[in-house]
């Protein structure tokens, strides 16, 4: 698969502009482009999907094995596939490892790496920032450079002194762009919904890669790529979990209907967690506790994933009869997943980040509050729970929210990797499993496959 991957030092540098202009680009050229993102990130893949019409998806080192992440990448049928990092390129788990980096990412299925480097106010300093990613681990992967936020009176001598004293190529350049940057909020960047004239400001940005970016470079660079490893043990390619004595499959021609939460509100969903749940025996329907005024019928299960409940908080409240809907559902025994604004959904009230308070479902007593700040922020491992009442590998998980819950539950105890801090939390029921950490399936199958085997039970 011709492919390469789009890094930078740190976050902030236009990963994710120069990415979208460059599948929009490729996309006008008439190439079938398929995009990835690495890390756990939700919003990004979707300013990939508006682009290129077609899912993007998730290579995440914690929660996917070396084998999971090249089966992942090859799993798509395209001319070209482009992978953004996340953060800075070595950047990986607990701020002290190159676990789960883009690096490791690029590493792990041989993908050539292409550095967006921001010039605004360095010139030869480039060349000292440059050489030390270079440097710093040998096989890096890394084969060129893009800068960002340069004048083009400054580019053609910064191209000469970066591939004149380092021996790497430089794919061109993007200027300082009025009017293209991608707005951010407390979770990241704002949905691509919100952005005015968004498929307009793609296209142009597509041109400006014309301009400026050797995207014929980047094809040559991409078609080089070596062969996608295929893991030489077997264990390599099995996904975390399948080799549980619980983890063998308990997929079943018998379907059941599972309703999932997406819209405005409810929309931080791995496309990869949908496919899981699809395999176990779901046949997945979508609905709105924005819109919608009831459930879809006949539902054996309810995921609630995350997304913005509190910026919709009011529109939630007054939709008094899908709340009212979801809350006897669950008490009358339909199952349910529920993660980080899902589970905010759950509670009695929601108050606001301006204070205000909102009745929300019911389900679990107590309240969800804003703190300002990030709380348990990053990757933790659930341990010590049960998943629908059996017992499970441990759970992979990741925490982003600047809300917090008077009752969290303490059914899991979370560890975040390479650190000794830990906590309680997640409600683990016979037919519930919520709380704030969102959860990857590839991470551990049998989150879906007990799911979808208890809804089945149900059914019966």
């Amino acid at each position: 698969m011709p492919r390469f991957l789009l890094g930078a030092p740190a976050s902030g540098s236009g990963k994710t502009l120069i990415t979208c202009g460059i599948l929009q680009a490729l996309q006008a050229r008439g190439k079938a482009v398929a995009s990835f993102k690495c890390g756990p990130d939700y919003i990004d893949p979707m300013f990939h999907t508006k682009i290129i019409g077609a899912k993007s998806r998730n290579l995440d080192g914690f929660f996917l094995n070396q084998g999971q992440i090249c089966r992942e990448l090859t799993s798509v049928d395209c001319d070209i596939a482009i992978l953004e990092g996340v953060m800075g390129y070595y950047d990986g788990i607990a701020g002290i490892s190159t676990r789960a980096s883009a690096f490791e990412v690029a590493k792990w299925t041989k993908t050539p790496a292409v550095l967006i480097v921001d010039g605004k106010g360095m010139s030869v300093s480039v060349t000292a920032l440059i050489q030390g990613f270079l440097t710093y681990q040998t096989d890096n992967q890394i084969e060129g450079v893009i800068f960002n936020r340069v004048s083009p009176m400054l580019y053609p001598r910064l191209r000469k002194m970066v591939e004149e004293q380092l021996g790497i190529q430089v794919y061109g350049y993007v200027p300082e762009l009025k009017g293209f940057k991608l707005e951010s909020r407390h979770l990241g960047l704002k949905l691509p919904e919100e952005i005015k004239e968004l498929k307009d400001q793609m296209h142009l940005l597509g041109k400006q890669m014309e301009k400026t970016v050797d995207l014929d470079g980047l094809l040559k660079l991409a078609a080089q790529a070596e062969d996608i490893p295929v893991a030489e043990k077997k264990d390599d390619l099995v996904r975390k979990g399948d080799q549980g004595k619980r983890g063998k499959s308990i997929v079943q021609r018998e379907k059941v209907r599972i309703g999932v939460a997406k819209d405005e509100a409810f929309c931080f969903i791995y496309e990869e967690n949908l496919e899981a749940l699809r395999r176990a025996g779901a046949e997945v329907c979508f609905f709105s506790p924005i819109h919608d005024a009831e459930l879809p019928p006949e539902l054996e299960g309810i995921v609630l994933y995350g997304g913005y409940p509190e910026l919709f908080a009011e529109r939630l409240s007054t939709n008094v009869s899908m709340r009212t809907a979801v809350c006897e559902a669950i008490r009358q025994g339909v199952c349910c997943i529920a993660e980080c604004g899902g589970f905010m959904y759950l509670h009695e009230t929601l108050k606001d980040m301006e204070g205000k308070e909102y009745p929300m479902v019911g389900i679990f007593p107590g309240n969800t509050f804003y703190t300002g700040k990030l709380s348990r922020f990053g990757y933790v491992t659930l341990t010590e729970g049960t998943v629908f009442g059996e017992k499970t590998d441990p759970i992979t998980a990741h925490e982003f929210h600047y809300f917090d819950s008077t009752n969290c539950g303490d059914d899991f105890l979370a560890v975040k990797p390479l650190s000794e801090r830990s906590w309680r939390c997640m409600h683990a029921g016979e037919r519930i499993l919520a709380g704030y950490p969102h959860i990857h399936y590839g991470g551990n199958p049998q989150i879906a496959e007990l799911f979808i085997k208890k809804c089945k039970e149900r059914k019966r």
